[in-house]
């Protein structure tokens, strides 16, 4: 059963892989027909073709790995400064460029001269290319809040899950109280477990950050509780204790190995599934977006204790680069979690909205073949004529973002070799959440 659930798990996040995949292209192909550019194929997947339908002028289809997808507009590139495409030449760096723009002409039939994607003008082209990626933003979003507002998030509660009998500087890492301890402010208090904390000095709160915040800050101040037991409101009434705590960085996360002296009460909160108002949504989703920004940026620092858990001995870290295969045998250890069906469907849904938010970011990086990269040439050739009509001067003409494809094969290439790595980690050595 456990294995059936696995392969389960496996095939719905494979189904939300090529869901995202298609949506990205549709962003492509909407915007781009918007504009009157011929797209000839809608592929989701490489490789041979498992499924295809021509509808109108395009061939829409499904391939055998679905490792990706693409739209084929015609004329990505201009021609070269004859107008023609130009013959193929001996140097390796200028028959990658010849390629590209050959490849960018074909399928041309008599009437397209008009409904060639670099004849747009540059703000239309970087709307055809950025519309790929801001789909995936919107599906990711779409996907956090669901998850949010519908189903929550574990995070922890004003409700009480134990009393500390005593007062132990948490800089010292044990949890067995000493003679010399003094009694926690709560045990002194009469708090109980399972107690629902509704107020502290007379301020209504049900977040426990908010409720973190107030014990902190009333350090030496004798408060009031108001605590809900057993349907019942009690009122306790605590003497708030100064101990060494862990620090808080602006976010009000804690920050690992550094303590502060604040106010303390002397209890363990208990975690819960809690639904998110919207305002509290969009301020995890930008936390999120930070963090994944951050994950991105340090990818390269990433790549050598990457190769030491798959070819050496070294454990493979949780917030270690992960790919789809990775992706993949997580979403089918969700599906043999033992936690309720609502909560299992919650973890496939925040898994799919990550990793539509890598799409994201990761298309937007001004690379090419990366989406960024064309939206970088679009940009970069409006500045320049807009730039020769202000000084006068003759109209430099389309950028030919083909002579940049021997840096593309080269972020491809590199971007193989770094998927191939995360591959064979994810095989060998894979991110286990359970």
């Amino acid at each position: 059963m456990t294995t059936l659930m696995f392969i389960l798990g496996i095939v719905v996040f494979a189904a939300g892989l090529l869901f995202s995949i298609a949506w990205h292209e549709l962003g492509h192909l909407s915007t781009a027909k918007m504009f009157g550019i011929r797209v000839p194929q809608y592929m989701v997947g490489f490789g041979p073709t498992l499924f295809s339908r021509r509808k109108g002028e395009t061939e829409y289809g499904i391939k055998a790995i679905p490792f990706g997808g693409y739209i084929r507009m015609i004329g990505m590139f201009p021609p070269g400064p004859d107008g023609r495409l130009e013959a193929r030449s001996t140097s390796p760096w200028r028959g990658m460029i010849e390629d590209a723009r050959s490849a960018a002409f074909e399928e041309l039939r008599p009437g397209d001269e008009k409904r060639l994607f670099y004849t747009r003008k540059p703000w239309k082209r970087v709307i055809v290319m950025f519309a790929g990626p801001f789909m995936n933003l919107v599906l990711a979003i779409a996907l956090f809040l669901t998850v949010l507002m519908g189903f929550g998030i574990q995070q922890e509660t004003t409700t009480v899950s134990s009393v500390s009998p005593c007062v132990i500087s948490q800089s010292e890492n044990r949890d067995k109280c000493k003679g010399s301890d003094p009694q926690s402010p709560a045990e002194a208090a009469g708090m109980k477990a399972g107690d629902e904390i509704v107020a502290f000095a007379g301020v209504r709160t049900d977040e426990w950050a908010t409720l973190s915040d107030l014990i902190r800050d009333s350090a030496g101040e004798a408060v009031p509780i108001v605590v809900d037991r057993d349907g019942r409101e009690v009122t306790l009434q605590a003497e708030i204790a100064t101990n060494q705590v862990a620090k808080k960085d602006s976010n009000g996360a804690y920050v690992e190995g550094e303590y502060v002296k604040a106010g303390f009460l002397g209890f363990t909160p208990a975690n819960g599934v809690v639904k998110q108002d919207l305002g509290d949504s969009a301020v995890w989703m930008t936390d999120r977006v930070g963090d994944a920004v951050d994950a991105l940026a340090a990818l390269p620092s990433k790549i050598p204790a990457l190769w030491d858990a798959a070819f050496g001995d070294g454990p493979r870290e949780q917030d270690s680069p992960m790919g789809v295969v990775g992706a993949a045998r997580v979403g089918g250890e969700i599906a043999t979690l033992e936690i309720p069906a609502s909560q299992q469907m919650a973890l496939f849904v925040m898994l799919l909205a990550g990793f539509n938010l890598s799409l994201f970011l990761f298309n937007m990086l001004p690379l090419l073949p990366l989406d960024g990269g064309h939206i970088a040439g679009a940009l970069w050739e409006s500045l320049r004529r807009n730039l020769a009509r202000v000084l006068r001067r003759p109209d430099p003409g389309p950028f030919d973002v083909a002579k940049l494809m021997p840096v593309a094969y080269v972020v491809a290439g590199i971007f193989v070799c770094f998927t191939l790595l995360v591959l064979i980690a994810d095989v060998v050595n894979p991110v286990r959440i359970s």
